[in-house]
């Protein structure tokens, strides 16, 4: 037989699980918003260095190699900027849901 008492504590530990979801959820958008910030503050940096690199070039030589190093530089910061986004989005999930592991464990027949 189901108390009241039960049904209340269920609940509060509900909306106490909610409240923690929804403050892991905001810190974790918060987190990738600034990681995609720096990432395109850094880009942006890159370009314009490049830009002021390429337009001093005096031969054809140079501006290729110049264009090689650029291209390999955005694609390895690209590569390692995604893959630290990535992370950061498999952090949120994880976070986010965390807090409602104690309340699917408590009514998780298995787990008894």
């Amino acid at each position: 037989m189901v108390k009241v008492e039960d049904i209340q504590n269920y609940g509060k530990e509900h909306l106490e699980s909610v409240a923690a979801s929804a403050s892991n959820l905001q810190s974790g958008v918060q987190a990738i918003a600034t990681a995609y910030g720096d990432y395109a503050k850094k880009s942006f940096e890159d370009t314009k260095s490049f830009v002021e690199k390429l337009s001093g070039v005096k031969s054809l030589d140079k501006a290729i190699e110049a264009q090689t190093e650029y291209a390999r530089s955005s694609y390895e910061t690209f590569v390692a900027e995604s893959q630290k986004i990535a992370g950061l989005y498999t952090d949120l999930a994880k976070q986010t849901f965390k807090p409602y592991e104690g309340l699917v464990a408590k009514f998780n027949p298995a787990s008894h």
